[in-house]
């Protein structure tokens, strides 16, 4: 059995080790639009973050099997499409991530210096398809949301450029951040304390930066019944209350760039001149008794030269694969993409992000896709998988002229990455650019024995 499994971040090479550890004989192409691998996990997880980064180390584990093969540098919906997968595969699973950002629908939205987190967060990953450089003149800067995200952002504005020297950024990462004149990084959230996304060891690490003083108002710290209840509900709540508690409570330590986390204010709108954002201003909210708020009518107008909303990431459609607009997600019933009728469409299936939304952590994505690749894997016992048609995907990729990498070419680019790293005492310094990516990978690739799907 032939499976193409589309993106090759965490739930694509979930979805890759599940098939390779069933009973089933197969061969599985990984197809990744980016020349290297790993997806958001090479480009979506904080540079100070090394240890969220060794997930790296058991995604390698997955494609260093046999049964399994890299084609990186390949857009499914420009270079191939999926109909022409389907008639060359048994099977296809979509497993393409969340990479855009969710909008925030209020006044002033428009206003230049309004961005989505993702966009920052790629380009301080040096994300190849994302901006080199960065305005970061902003003295003051809004930050909407209190997940992970939004602390990764806050923390990075408000770290130093040397802070983070030591870790995998580009040269041109480091350069934009030394010029970066942020002093007062506000981090907003609707709701209160309980209700924070926000993980205890992301919560905590914002103290590790002698340059951060982490700020809380003791006032910001109340609990209805409900919120009460979500403390008590899971040692996780509990945790990010108790450590909000010591924010708020403890002497300040004289750092010179301040973060302050609110609760209870509601990003209302974004104020600006001349068509740039100056402020944003926020409605104080209040406990209504049932887990949500409601607003009080007391506005605050907070002073900010730049406003990062972090309020979730946003999966884009799959050329030729149905898509529900308002939920960003692939419709689909056990991993099986339904169409338009609602019947599942043969042979096609969705996992991670852009099945379910973007939401769980590792083992979450990992748990989904065991359980589609079950349910493809019941289906090919049952005959329900379409017959390929066509020969591979190779002749075709290669008449179209594509630069298609593959895992030696990753490994050459791996090791390209540490060698630069090394010489300034780094373990990596990432290469930006896509075709000096590809550069680096293709000498591996070339000397790889050919493998014909």
């Amino acid at each position: 059995m032939r499976v193409a499994v589309v993106g090759s971040g965490p739930a694509g090479v979930y979805a890759v080790d599940a098939l390779l550890k069933s009973d089933a004989e197969v061969a599985v192409d990984l197809i990744e639009r980016l020349p290297a691998p790993f997806g958001l996990i090479r480009y979506g997880v904080a540079p100070d973050h090394p240890r969220i980064k060794g997930i790296i180390a058991s995604l390698h584990r997955v494609l260093d099997k046999p049964g399994v093969r890299l084609l990186g540098n390949v857009e499914v919906g420009a270079d191939v499409s999926v109909a022409e997968l389907r008639a060359r595969y048994d099977a296809v699973v979509l497993a393409t991530g969340a990479v855009g950002d969710r909008d925030l629908d209020i006044p002033g939205a428009e206003l230049a210096g309004h961005h989505g987190a993702g966009e920052f967060v790629g380009f301080y990953d040096s994300h190849p398809d994302f901006a080199r450089g960065w305005d970061l003149s902003a003295e003051s800067v809004a930050v909407v949301g209190v997940g992970n995200v939004a602390l990764d952002v806050a923390r990075v504005l408000a770290k130093t450029a040397d802070e983070l020297k030591v870790t995998e950024i580009a040269d041109n990462v480091h350069a934009t951040l030394a010029g970066n004149a942020a002093r007062d990084i506000h981090v907003f959230g609707r709701r209160g304390p309980a209700q924070a996304k926000f993980t205890p060891l992301e919560l905590k690490e914002l103290d590790h930066s002698p340059t951060i003083e982490v700020l809380v108002d003791p006032a910001d710290l109340r609990y209805d019944a409900a919120g009460e209840a979500a403390r008590r509900s899971t040692k996780v709540v509990d945790q990010v209350c108790t450590i909000l508690e010591d924010y708020a409570l403890r002497e300040p330590k004289g750092a010179p760039h301040r973060l302050r986390i609110h609760f209870f204010e509601n990003p209302v709108a974004l104020l600006g001149v001349g068509g740039r954002v100056t402020a944003i201003r926020t409605e104080r909210t209040e406990p209504d008794g049932n887990g949500g708020v409601r607003g009080t009518g007391e506005f605050t107008d907070w002073p900010a030269g730049a406003v990062y909303r972090a309020v979730g990431y946003r999966s884009d459609p799959v050329p030729g694969v149905p898509f529900d607009a308002a939920t960003h997600t692939i419709p689909e019933l056990g991993g099986r993409v339904l169409d338009p009728a609602g019947a599942p469409i043969p042979g096609l299936y969705a996992t991670g992000w852009v099945r379910r939304g973007p939401v769980g952590l590792i083992g979450n994505t990992k748990g989904d896709a065991n359980e589609v690749i079950a349910n493809l894997l019941a289906d090919a016992a049952a005959g329900a998988l379409p017959a390929p048609a066509a020969p591979g995907v190779d002749r075709l990729l290669a008449e179209r002229g594509v630069q298609v990498t593959d895992w030696a070419g990753w490994r050459a680019l791996d090791a390209h990455e540490r060698a630069l790293g090394a010489a300034e005492g780094r373990e990596r310094k990432k290469v930006v650019e896509r075709a000096e990516m590809i550069r680096r990978s293709r000498p591996a690739a070339a000397e790889a024995a050919p493998v014909t799907a």
